[in-house]
């Protein structure tokens, strides 16, 4: 009997296809955090994808060769539903609590719903899939920023790599800062200092420069206090992360 060309090895185009659809969404997801420089990147976003998609179908379509009917039944939702159970290893991977505050649980949640638009596209269910990933986008880029307007419910933690010039009482003033706008400082690392320089002129002008890594934890006004840190005399350089949004 020859090969037909629409159905290679007793699959079908299709199924290729929405092996694809899961490839293209968990890939733009992946890339979207990989431009956030989380700790799960474009590499795992879209293994998680295609895993989850091809799990999918070969619990729909993998076993059709065995079934009987009367004889031998099988759940095609089996293998499927252990993709949850499964994904609670690499969610627990990327979450950690660090002095109190916990990290890592957007990035465990986008894992998640990264792998349910696999299984989405593996089921024949494109739209959805493709609706899901376009509330991920909106999610991240139109909801954070509404987040950061609404009252103050919880204690936010902040982390800064800061940059001044050392001799000038810079580091002094950015810890009274932390404190006037409802912040307690809950670690300070130096990072560097020793040896580094800021030249300008000659030699005897060089001026030394210290980098600190520094967390808060407070109820204050993030933007406030990044603009009040950054404003410091002295400071060359602030960079700000939410620690509790990884």
């Amino acid at each position: 009997m020859a090969l037909d060309i629409n159905e290679p090895f007793g699959q079908n185009w299709t199924h290729a296809a929405q092996f694809g659809i899961a490839f293209v969404l968990s890939c733009a997801i992946g890339i979207e955090r990989e431009i956030r420089q989380k700790a799960a990147g474009l590499r795992t976003y879209t293994i998680v994808g295609l895993g989850a998609a091809l799990f999918t179908l070969v619990s729909k379509f993998g076993f059709s060769d065995v079934v009987v009917t009367g004889q031998v039944e099988l759940d095609p939702s089996r293998v499927a539903a252990q993709i949850v159970s499964g994904l609670g290893f690499i969610g627990g991977g990327v979450i950690f609590v660090h002095r109190g505050s916990v990290r890592g649980l957007t990035t465990a949640a986008s894992i998640w719903l990264t792998a349910a638009v696999g299984c989405a596209a593996g089921a024949g269910l494109p739209v959805l899939a493709t609706l899901a990933t376009l509330a991920y986008f909106l999610v991240s880029y139109g909801v954070r920023p509404l987040a950061h307007r609404l009252p103050t419910l919880r204690n936010a933690s902040i982390g800064y790599r800061i940059t001044y010039t050392e001799g000038v009482g810079a580091l002094r003033e950015l810890v009274n800062h932390c404190t006037e706008t409802g912040f307690a400082v809950s670690e300070l690392t130096t990072l560097s200092g020793s040896g580094r320089y800021r030249r300008r002129r000659a030699p005897e002008d060089a001026e030394r420069t210290v980098e600190v890594a520094l967390s808060v934890q407070g109820r204050g006004d993030p933007d406030a206090l990044t603009a009040r840190l950054a404003g410091t005399a002295g400071v060359l350089a602030c960079s700000r992360s939410d620690l509790a949004d990884e």
